[in-house]
C-alpha cells in the first residue's frame, strides 16, 4: 500500500524534533553499547527495533561526517561509488570532487562488490528482517512499519538485482563498522541528504578496495 505523502511529512517532522523513544522488542539501549576499539572491526550487534537515538548519538565524529572531498575517478558525475574497505560512500561530482558519507557495511561473509543501479526509493521504509537475522534474534518482529525507531531508518534506496539497500539506521554508533547483512547504512540525516541528490536509475559501483 502506498502511504500518503502527508504521512511522510509527519514522520520527517517527528524525526527532526527528536521525539522521545518508544522502546519495542529489543531491550538494549545505545548507552550500554560499546563500540569496538578498531573502527574496522567486525561487530556482532543485535538490531534494536523501536530505539530512537538522541541528537547527540546522531552526531558523527569528524572522520565519518558528510563532507566534500578530493576524489579521483573515471566514473561520471552522479555515480555512487561505495568502498567497503574504507567504510565510505561517494557521490561523484566531477572535476575530481565528490560528496563523501561515512557508512556501515556488511560483516565478513556478507560483503560484496559489483555494478548495480538504484531501482526504487522509499521514504520511511517498512522493515522485514531476513530469515538469517530471525535465526540469530528470534525475538525480532517479522514486520515493522516505517517510522522513527525502525532499523531501516528514514530512507532506503534499493539496489537492483540484489536484496541489498542503502538505508538509514537507528544505530548511528555503527557507522564506520562492518555490522550489516550486506546493506549499506548511513545516519538518518545523511540518508535523507543522499535521497534528495540521487534519482532512480543512478549507477552504483561497489568496491572492496580503492582503485588506483
Amino acid at each position: 500500500m502506498v502511504k500518503d505523502k502527508s504521512t511522510w511529512r509527519v514522520r520527517d517532522a517527528l524525526f527532526a524534533m527528536g521525539v522521545a523513544a518508544v522502546m519495542a522488542a529489543a531491550p538494549a539501549t545505545a548507552q550500554t553499547t560499546q563500540r569496538p576499539s578498531d573502527p574496522h572491526a567486525e561487530w556482532d550487534l543485535e538490531e534494536q527495533p523501536g530505539y530512537q537515538p538522541s541528537a547527540s548519538e546522531e552526531r558523527l565524529s569528524a572522520q565519518w561526517e558528510r563532507q566534500p572531498v578530493f576524489f579521483r575517478t573515471n566514473e561520471p558525475a552522479g555515480t555512487i561509488v561505495v568502498n567497503t574497505a574504507e567504510r565510505y560512500l561517494y557521490v561523484v561530482q566531477g572535476n575530481n570532487r565528490a560528496m563523501r558519507y561515512g557508512i556501515g557495511v556488511g560483516r565478513e561473509g556478507f560483503q560484496w562488490k559489483g555494478l548495480v543501479t538504484i531501482v526504487r526509493k522509499q521514504e520511511w521504509p517498512d522493515w522485514r528482517p531476513p530469515p538469517e537475522m530471525i535465526q540469530r534474534q528470534p525475538y525480532l518482529p517479522r514486520f515493522m512499519a516505517g517510522g522513527p525507531g525502525n532499523p531501516m531508518g528514514a530512507r532506503a534506496l534499493y539496489l537492483g538485482g540484489t536484496v541489498y539497500r542503502i538505508h538509514g539506521t537507528n544505530q548511528p554508533w555503527t557507522i564506520g563498522s562492518s555490522v550489516s547483512s550486506g546493506c549499506f547504512r548511513l545516519v538518518n540525516a545523511d540518508v535523507i541528504d543522499l535521497y534528495e541528490r540521487i534519482p532512480v536509475g543512478t549507477r552504483v559501483v561497489v568496491r572492496q578496495a580503492a582503485e588506483l
